[in-house]
């Protein structure tokens, strides 16, 4: 019940729609309980044969409506009889079947509309919950997403935003619907007969305590179906990604393999759970069943005893049938507020994550750029090693530096310390003397542009993708990005141009030509700091040409960091610093360092290039 009254907050924003949903709902009680209450009449009608008795109830009755069960019960006798003495039988038989029709139809039109207010909160909270998880996606930092599966992720805003969904559905009509039913059924039967509705109360708390005790455990095991919901989306993105290799490496046994381990895995937890969570329906059936059967029992003693008339107990077992429906909605709700839970704690999970890297207060707004970015000692790690120790350098202006070293030498993590992407522990990086911490991220990322070694793209045409970041960007300036990029000439021969989709990462595109397009997404943004990671390193010979003829003139009087492995497009650096092992060994331009015979010039021998 806990995690029930839990998910059911999650409406505290649209008490509106709550609150018309439970007003429709209460009337929806109302006309329902008259439709099956109407049985009785109806009965009475069609098997009460004798006028004289309709008659003797007339004269019996002494014209007051009393207060009390008997007295309600004979006021009702008392009209039902008038109705046939003075227009007969079949008229009421009409008038009642119409009267039924009528609040038949009232029932299901305040039951619609109930169900329409639901829905708006219900999915008012899903459309919540799916943004909180994007908004919060996008402004954590990268290192988060080491440690995360990215099939995980996206099985929260699926899975796990559809199980809340469905539980909250089942807890709202728990809550807002099912208890009034209840109540306006439990009423109804105490008004026909209170002996017969006492068995009803001690029913209750029987049933309430065999659903608790079935429900134990439920939130454990909904949770490890969720975990490993999570774990098999994550393989199918490995297969649907990794397609090239596994095709290339005849690797489709082993990778059915380990995907089948994962989906037996998930097929047992779930069994036991569903194996639990389903004896929840025919318990409270068979409850159902039994207090049915003390019923009859009980009210067939009445009725023989002439406590209780034949057709009343008919319409009392009626009613009573409508209790067991309400009854099986809420212990179902019950065992689905588990699994909501379990979803919700994992949603939790990622929107309540701290975001670590953030703007400081009245964090310095930089319009410009003018001087000089500064390394000034530099340690970093990600885990326990440092993979940067002590490194200082001055970017001025204007000029380019180029890093250099072996994989794993701390190249790239320079470059991504810059736009904050991690945040140093241990020294300090400066734009223009400011500390880049002190900077706001929005004004500090607007004055670098970045073209990293693997091309990011997205599902959407060659223009958009261009104009990512750069608002109201215009077809020309679009073009003359391109142009610069060397891209324009092959856009031109797609099917429809700039209005071209690329596909899935551009996967309609060879490398090179992704690569291009990703740098004049770079170029369009105009941005006075580029960061270069390895951008021609994905290129063929003769894209890489180009593109290094178009970077060469993008970089003219441009501050440029530049990541390398290819030598030859950087000899022309102002600064190069090899790197090794997170360590700056050497520094100097070109011939400097071919003049110094140290690594550099290992390196240029390795390559062929002097």
């Amino acid at each position: 019940m806990k995690n029930l009254i839990k998910l059911i907050t999650l409406v505290g924003d649209y008490k509106k729609a709550v609150g018309l949903n439970l007003f429709f709902n209460l009337f929806g009680m109302v006309f329902s309980l008259f439709s099956f209450a109407m049985v009785i009449p109806l009965l009475r009608i069609l098997f009460n044969t004798n006028a004289e008795q309709f008659a003797e109830t007339i004269s019996k009755y002494e014209g007051a409506v009393g207060v009390s069960q008997e007295g309600m019960l004979e006021y009702i006798n008392y009209l039902m009889a008038t109705l046939v003495v003075e227009h007969g039988k079949y008229f009421v038989l009409v008038a009642i079947c119409i009267s039924l029709i009528i609040v038949v139809f009232f029932k299901n039109l305040f039951s619609y509309l109930s169900s329409v207010f639901l829905s708006i909160a219900l999915h008012a909270v899903s459309r919540d919950l799916r943004s909180k998880l994007h908004d919060k996606v996008l402004h954590l930092q990268l290192s988060f997403f080491t440690d995360e599966r990215k099939g995980d992720i996206i099985s929260r805003f699926s899975t796990d935003v559809k199980d809340v969904e469905l539980a909250l559905l089942a807890g709202l009509n728990a809550a807002f619907k099912n208890p009034f039913y209840i109540i306006g059924y439990i009423i109804a039967l105490f008004v026909i007969n209170a002996k017969l509705s006492i068995f009803i109360i001690v029913f209750l708390p029987l049933s309430g305590l065999v659903i608790a005790l079935i429900g134990r455990g439920l939130k454990k095991k909904a949770k490890q179906g969720q975990e490993n919901a999570g774990n098999l989306l994550s393989s199918v993105e490995e297969s649907l990604t990794g397609q090239r290799i596994i095709k290339g490496f005849n690797a489709e046994e082993r990778t059915r393999n380990r995907f089948e381990d994962k989906n037996n895995n998930l097929y047992s937890i779930m069994i036991k759970f569903y194996r639990r969570m389903d004896l929840a329906s025919p318990s409270s059936e068979f409850l159902g069943i039994v207090s049915t059967t003390g019923v009859l029992l009980f009210g067939g003693n009445l009725v023989f005893s002439g406590e209780l008339e034949p057709d009343l107990f008919i319409g009392y077992l009626v009613l009573f049938s409508q209790l067991i429906s309400p009854f099986k909605a809420i212990s179902k709700a019950i065992y689905e507020a588990s699994r909501g839970i379990a979803a919700l704690n994992r949603i939790k999970e990622i929107t309540d994550e701290e975001v670590s890297i953030v703007d400081q207060t009245n964090a310095l707004e930089v319009t410009s750029f003018n001087d000089k970015v500064s390394y000034n000692n530099v340690s970093f790690k990600y885990q326990k090693e440092y993979v940067l120790k002590n490194v200082s350098f001055d970017l001025l202006s204007g000029k380019t530096i180029a890093l250099v070293g072996q994989s794993g030498s701390g190249k790239s993590t320079l470059a991504d310390l810059l736009p904050r992407f991690y945040d140093l522990e241990e020294g300090e990086i400066q734009l223009d003397g400011n500390n880049i911490k002190d900077i706001s991220l929005k004004s500090l990322r607007d004055k670098l542009g970045i073209v990293t070694q693997q091309s990011i793209l997205f599902n959407d045409t060659v223009f958009n993708n261009i104009a990512f970041g750069v608002e109201k960007a215009t077809e020309d300036e679009v073009i003359r990005a391109a142009k610069i990029a060397n891209a324009h000439e092959f856009v031109e021969k797609l099917e429809n141009g700039y209005q071209t989709n690329i596909g899935d990462s551009g996967g309609k595109l060879s490398g090179g030509q992704r690569q291009r397009l990703s740098i004049a997404r770079a170029v369009l943004k105009n941005p006075p700091i580029l960061i270069l990671d390895e951008a021609t390193s994905a290129l063929d010979t003769e894209s890489e040409r180009l593109v290094q003829d178009a970077l060469t003139n993008l970089m003219k009087n441009r501050t440029s960091l530049v990541i390398a492995h290819r030598l030859s497009t950087i000899q022309h650096a102002d600064e190069i610093l090899v790197m090794e092992k997170g360590e700056i060994i050497e520094r100097g331009n070109h011939p400097e360092l071919i003049s110094q015979k140290g690594v550099y010039k290992k390196l240029t021998e390795m390559q062929n290039f002097h």
